[in-house]
């Protein structure tokens, strides 16, 4: 945890910006994997953290504006806990450290949040995503699933204040990115021909536990790049293949590393996938000189694009004018997802409180239609604090190709017989995270090697 002062700071801020009425916070369970007693990996909910930093499941604290009083509500351990468990540090302990003076049982959270509801008292909160404090909400508040109405005004709050990053944030990312540094660099050093994906996956989760992190998400180790979130770790790895690596670290504090790589499988990359391994590295490089407060990510993403398609006009896969073809979506044949995302103590960040409020603001809305905008989840001006993703990439998917080759979907722009010689190509990504200062960029992290040479090099040296 923080300080007792961070969490107080943090809590005094968001009481100062929703008006009036109580502030309600649910953590999260743990959730059973097939017994009661047989859970998955308990994580608390990031709100939770960030305004109480307690990671205990089973709890729950209001911030009463009216009354200026802020509880934290759960059961201390029984008998019997002990005896399973050991004893262990207390909720009045845990809350103490966190600047909270008084804890009540659980149940009285109930009978807290109905007095205050009787006496016609506001009750905010954040939409749940977890189905266990979506039946604890209704039961609190005595309505049906379909009358959750969570509070625009705490949702707009909280994202103001925890979008930026303090400097002991930036201390956690960074040590989050630092291992992930590390998971990426052991990757490549171990794959090679023969080995199946989930040894790639296995091989970085082991190095990470011994930092003392989790996965900030289930790593995307692939030989199936063209695939953007593959989970699928089956495949055996052979000479020719490109291999994307998608994973992060995330801290014991909850703070995530967001990185890819895509390198190849044998000791070097073959001419074409070189070639179309530059492109995206170009895009890369234009997308991250761009960053500073002030500029939309947005614009970035369409830049970015046509630094794509310039490329693939160079390979013979498109064609036109780059602006053009970027006007009419042409691009999305190859990129059809965002170029970034905003990162914190969530890998997509705050993502439980709605894109519409992290991503975009109410005068310029996210574009929920058009394809590959609708997948831009960061489109609004950046500000110093942001901490944010850049990664661009080309995927070729041969389903995607026969739909708009079938249409003549954008003719003027692409070369469909070039295109159907890379069918089989795959994708490749690359993606590093940032921190917006007050005048530019700061890239996060010690930095991973990513140019062609690099890569190479390293390749050679590790397969000798």
């Amino acid at each position: 945890m923080f300080s007792a002062q961070t969490y107080q700071d943090r809590r005094s801020v968001l009481q100062r910006n929703v008006s009036n009425g109580i502030l309600l916070f649910l953590g999260n369970i743990e959730n059973p994997v097939n017994f009661e007693h047989n859970p998955y990996y308990f994580r608390q909910d990031s709100t939770y953290l960030y305004y109480f930093g307690i990671q205990e499941p089973r709890i729950a604290a209001i911030i009463d504006i009216d009354e200026n009083k802020t509880i934290v509500f759960g059961d201390e351990l029984s008998i019997d806990d002990i005896v399973w468990m050991g004893r262990q540090e207390t909720l009045k302990e845990k809350s103490l450290k966190s600047g909270v003076q008084e804890t009540l049982p659980y149940a009285e959270l109930s009978q807290y949040i109905v007095k205050a509801k009787a006496a016609g008292r506001k009750i905010h909160y954040l939409p749940p995503y977890q189905s266990s404090n979506k039946i604890l909400l209704i039961d609190l508040l005595g309505i049906k699933v379909a009358e959750l109405q969570p509070s625009v005004e705490m949702i707009k709050a909280v994202v103001k204040q925890r979008s930026i990053k303090e400097a002991q944030e930036i201390v956690q990312i960074e040590q989050a990115v630092n291992v992930s540094n590390e998971m990426h660099l052991l990757a490549m050093r171990t794959a090679k021909p023969g080995m199946k994906e989930y040894e790639i996956a296995n091989v970085i989760q082991y190095l990470a536990a011994n930092k003392e992190c989790q996965m900030s998400y289930p790593p995307i180790v692939t030989i199936n790049g063209g695939i953007l979130h593959n989970h699928y770790r089956l495949n055996t790895m052979k000479e020719g293949d490109l291999f994307l690596n998608d994973s992060g670290a995330e801290t014991a504090m909850g703070y995530a590393g967001d990185l890819t790589r895509t390198f190849p499988v044998s000791k070097t990359f073959t001419t074409k996938q070189k070639d179309m391994y530059e492109v995206v590295l170009n895009a890369f490089n234009q997308a991250q000189n761009l960053l500073k407060p002030g500029i939309r990510f947005k614009d970035i993403h369409l830049k970015a694009s046509q630094h794509l398609v310039e490329g693939l006009i160079d390979l013979g896969l498109m064609k036109g004018n780059p602006e053009d073809a970027v006007k009419n979506h042409a691009h999305t044949l190859f990129f059809q997802c965002g170029l970034g995302h905003m990162m914190g103590l969530d890998v997509h960040d705050m993502e439980d409180l709605g894109e519409q409020y992290i991503g975009y603001t109410e005068e310029e809305p996210k574009d929920t239609k058009t394809f590959g905008l609708k997948s831009l989840r960061l489109g609004k001006a950046l500000e110093s604090g942001f901490v944010v993703t850049v990664e661009p990439g080309i995927y070729i998917i041969p389903e995607l190709i026969d739909i708009w080759q079938s249409e003549n979907k954008n003719a003027d722009f692409i070369n469909y017989d070039k295109v159907n010689e890379y069918r089989n190509f795959g994708g490749i990504r690359v993606e590093d995270d940032f921190l917006i200062t007050d005048d530019s960029y700061r890239l996060l992290g010690n930095g991973l090697i990513k140019t062609v040479e690099e890569i190479e090099n390293y390749r050679a040296e590790h397969l000798a």
